[in-house]
């Protein structure tokens, strides 16, 4: 397909201070069907393979949200973008802005994590494989997901052109047009590219600072952070004074929080006593801020940042704080144990390969719901005429604005049916 061309004027260009660069100031998510490049282009954005998990790297998929920060550049000599400022033409480019990466899960078993990932982002971009018919089942489920989310910048990512003719890519390109009519994509730009041979890379970073404007934020909320990953950073055979504290990744949906500040998880930590079980909020402080290999002295939203905390490594192992919130202790949205939920169905179910109708919400039926980060089982214990009640096998810390994605067990998998908000 040919390159489209497109003039780049100089005083469009905003380029900010290096100074305004320690953190990004906007987050992306890749997403799209598993195998279409997620991984790959990240990668070329930011010289780093998100895939770092054993499983990831044996089964050659994304299991976990991966996180990689970029900057990216803007050369006046030849007019071109690039993640470097070493330039191809022999200049120095200048930094534009710092971006963050969040790379989501294609495979249709992990759509959880995916839409854990869509909570903490400000825009998208759909990968689609040019060499295969679009869309594939987790193509649809994604758009799907992102709309529901409220996630409207979105650009298209035709990707693989270097495996297909001209014609096949065309023939493609309008596949892709026909998918996204009548969706929140409908307008979003298609660029076509190849990740792996790096063509057309420096036109879709134009595109992205073009089309993804940094966010207004609101820096005088109560800072709310959604965790995404939970983790111990110490090597085994660590002696026991050089311990450090577990760490907490994710973004903040409002605020600032800095080193020093004290900090409040919620729902916080299971616990049982005399047989009934419950959670119970945990405190601690934030002793630093890091936001890829970038230490900062506070963080607010845009970026994907760690914490790293006094909590006892053995709290966050094998990320399970993930799904709880961050924020200051009786400053925090509440904790549902059930929830009273205002229903909007689909009228098909979101990633099968037959269309099936989406039925009504029956009582006793076990339903996934993910809300921000967090993801957990609900049974629907009461059924009303605009409403139903569902009781949390885990339960969540939400806000009353905030939605709700459910999903039914359809055959062996639980499918995306609609979105719910909290009454």
């Amino acid at each position: 397909m040919p390159r489209a061309k497109k003039e780049t004027k100089k005083e469009e260009t905003k380029v900010v201070e290096s100074s305004e660069l320690k953190q990004p100031v906007i987050s992306i998510a890749l997403v799209g069907h598993v195998d279409h490049g997620k991984t790959t282009i990240t990668q070329r954005f930011s010289g780093k393979w998100t895939d770092t998990h054993s499983e990831e790297i044996k089964r050659g998929i994304t299991i976990r949200l991966g996180y990689a920060n970029t900057t990216f550049y803007y050369c006046d000599k030849c007019k071109k973008y690039g993640a470097s400022e070493k330039c191809e033409c022999g200049g120095k480019a200048k930094k534009t802005r710092s971006v963050s990466f969040v790379d989501a899960p294609g495979h249709e078993t992990l759509m959880a994590t995916m839409l854990s990932g869509s909570a903490i982002v400000d825009a998208a971009l759909l990968l689609v494989a040019a060499d295969e018919k679009c869309p594939q089942p987790q193509t649809k489920e994604h758009l799907m997901a992102l709309e529901m989310c409220g996630i409207k910048n979105i650009i298209i990512v035709q990707n693989k052109i270097d495996l297909v003719s001209e014609e096949e890519a065309v023939d493609n390109y309008k596949q892709i047009k026909d998918f996204v009519k009548g969706t929140i994509a409908e307008n979003a730009p298609i660029i076509p590219i190849s990740a792996k041979n790096n063509v057309n890379i420096d036109y879709l970073i134009q595109t992205i600072e073009e089309t993804f404007k940094t966010p207004v934020r609101d820096l005088n909320k109560e800072p709310i952070m959604f965790i995404a990953r939970s983790f111990d950073i110490n090597k085994p055979g660590v002696e026991y004074n050089k311990i450090l504290g577990g760490v907490l990744g994710g973004a903040l949906k409002q605020g600032v929080v800095k080193a020093g500040d004290k900090i409040e998880i919620r729902p916080g930590r299971k616990q049982e006593r005399e047989g009934k079980v419950f959670w119970t909020p945990i405190v601690t402080e934030i002793v630093s801020i890091r936001s890829g290999e970038t230490n900062l002295e506070n963080a607010q939203p845009g970026a994907s940042i760690a914490l790293l905390t006094k909590l006892d490594p053995a709290l966050v192992k094998s990320d399970s704080l993930t799904g709880n919130i961050v924020g200051f202790s009786e400053k925090m949205p509440e904790v549902y144990y059930e929830m009273q939920l205002v229903p909007h169905l689909l009228q098909r179910v979101v990633g099968t390969e037959k269309e099936l109708n989406v039925d009504p919400i029956k009582k006793a039926e076990n339903l996934m719901l993910n809300v921000n980060s967090a993801t957990t089982v609900g049974i629907v214990t009461e059924l009303s005429k605009n409403a139903f009640t569902v009781k949390l096998k885990i339960p969540v810390c939400a806000s009353k604005t905030d939605k709700v994605t459910i999903s039914r067990l359809v055959g062996h998998r639980f499918r995306l049916i609609g979105y719910c908000t909290i009454k």
